[in-house]
């Protein structure tokens, strides 16, 4: 990996940084637009009737398409100019939200959230590869990319609070249009302040290795939903092999062109590839995790949304926090000392984690959320960082899509696989759990989720239901400290991992 040179005259200046808090908005909306939906679902549901397929698939289709088309978008960046596409997509993500605000039918819907989902694949690649050429120092690029992760945090934080409070005084539709002013902004200022770059010597866009990349990602993440929803039965396996498959043929396929649509060489830079699998393997159990996290604080300590998103919050502070000292702190030690402490502050709240109870683990969760954000920050700015960095500035936007992939998959891997190990968990402690009193059918779902016990006990005696419901809570307590226990010693032998390979990466970094 070429090291990055720091003079003068490539440090960024004003104009570059009001850029960056300009590319920095669309990014935190498209954060937003992940979590403010799930809000909006009771009102929505009330007024377009979706069937339960339907429903769905409104839910699901926009981070679907989002990965699906992330390849392809960050290439055509390379070709088209990153600036453009990011205006292009801006404009199509504001249309598209206001035609998902004034939808009338769920059909309509879905086919509006798909069109959000392609859109929104423009901003992040766009976003990412065009801080790579602005930002030419590799310290001053660490902070821009820290800055742009902290605007996915504080999305993902903010999402909730500000869909709820739309959502007390206006319609459904209301949480799609927060984005319109802000895309008009960046259309408006985004070419006097955005400079635009392109892969001078870039070919055309091939349309097969684009439509093989689609499919396998679509077919993949699918089955993976799948297995996250329903187990790991033939249908969303068939799916996942033939996703895996097809990824095969495209992989094939870009050996033999002479401009591809993935630069393969990029996998045999060490760093790269050892960020890559770094940032992914974090956010595995991150997200993984946060499943639990989320059902435990409203279904076992029995907090409402609004108490649990708040209870949230302290992460999200842990993010902004990291996101800010990372990029100091890497100026004294050695990135390859900062990712694997940073790796062992992730092993440490997830520690915390597996400590908490059927009772009583408030304190746990939040202290263990604040060093989890800390950790995972060092991680994932620093992977992100060393992926962009190694890719010459020309492919900077095919390398951020690959990074965005990956981020992606580390997410519906952790969710489907964390969660079939603790749903496995949770119903192999329910299998000999049934109180007298209550029908067979409402103890076989009982025994299958903690929100059926939680249901089912609210509709039976207090002495029969709480006969059901505490050993409920305690078979999900145990099946969540399976699973943190299991994410902390991923996080530690990948700290290992990170530290065997220090001699070899430090060498990459050098030449």
């Amino acid at each position: 990996m070429n090291k990055d040179t720091t003079t003068n005259t490539t440090l960024a200046g004003r104009k570059e940084w009001i850029g960056l808090a300009v590319i920095a908005l669309p990014c935190l909306l498209y954060a937003m637009d992940l979590t403010v939906l799930y809000l909006a679902v009771p009102h929505l549901t009330e007024d377009l009737k979706p069937s339960g397929s339907q429903l769905l698939w409104i839910v699901d289709i926009y981070g679907f398409l989002v990965a699906g088309f992330l390849v392809t978008m960050g290439t055509l960046g390379d070709r088209i100019g990153r600036r453009k596409l990011l205006m292009i997509g801006a404009g199509a993500f504001g249309v598209a939200s206001v035609l998902a605000a004034f939808s009338t039918t769920a059909e309509m819907l879905i086919a509006t959230r798909a069109l959000l989902g392609i859109t929104a694949a423009t901003l992040a690649p766009s976003t990412l590869s065009l801080i790579r050429n602005m930002f030419l120092d590799s310290n001053q690029r660490t902070v821009a990319i820290g800055i742009w992760g902290m605007s996915f945090s504080i999305g993902g934080a903010i999402g909730p609070l500000v869909g709820g409070i739309l959502l007390e005084h206006f319609w459904w539709g209301s949480v799609f249009l927060l984005s319109v002013p802000v895309m008009i902004l960046l259309l408006i200022v985004g070419p006097k302040l955005l400079p635009e770059f392109k892969d001078p010597n870039a070919g055309k866009l091939d349309l097969p290795s684009a439509m093989l990349s689609l499919t396998a990602v679509l077919a993949i993440i699918y089955g993976l939903k799948q297995v996250a929803e329903h187990g790991w039965e033939i249908f969303p396996v068939l799916f996942i092999v033939l996703g895996f498959l097809i990824g095969i043929l495209f992989v094939r396929r870009q050996k033999t062109l002479a401009d591809p649509l993935i630069d393969l060489e990029l996998f045999k830079a060490p760093a790269f590839s050892a960020a890559l699998i770094a940032n992914t393997l974090t956010i595995f159990v991150g997200l993984g995790s946060f499943l639990f996290i989320a059902q435990y604080l409203q279904l076992v300590l029995g907090l409402s949304p609004l108490e649990a998103g708040l209870w949230t919050l302290p992460s999200a502070i842990g993010n902004i926090i990291g996101s800010m000292t990372i990029p100091i702190i890497v100026r004294k030690i050695r990135p390859i000392f900062v990712v694997t402490g940073g790796l062992v502050l992730t092993a440490i709240g997830l520690g915390l984690y597996s400590l908490v109870n059927e009772t009583n683990g408030l304190v746990y969760i939040v202290a263990g959320s604040i060093i989890l954000s800390l950790g995972i920050c060092a991680v994932v700015i620093l992977g992100t960082d060393i992926i962009v960095g190694a890719a010459p500035p020309e492919r900077a936007g095919a390398a951020a899509s690959i990074s965005e992939t990956g981020a992606e998959f580390g997410g519906v891997l952790g969710i489907a696989i964390l969660g079939s190990i603790g749903t496995a968990v949770y119903r192999n402690q329910m299998s000999n759990v049934a109180p007298a009193g209550i029908a067979a059918e409402s103890i076989e779902a009982a025994q299958g989720t903690l929100g059926a016990a939680v249901a089912i006990a609210k509709e039976l005696p207090d002495q029969i239901g709480s006969a059901l419901l505490i050993p409920a809570k305690i078979a999900f307590t145990d099946s969540l400290q399976i699973v943190t226990i299991i994410c902390a010693l991923i996080s530690i032998v990948l700290a290992i991992t990170v530290l065997a390979m220090r001699k070899n990466l430090e060498k990459e970094e050098e030449s």
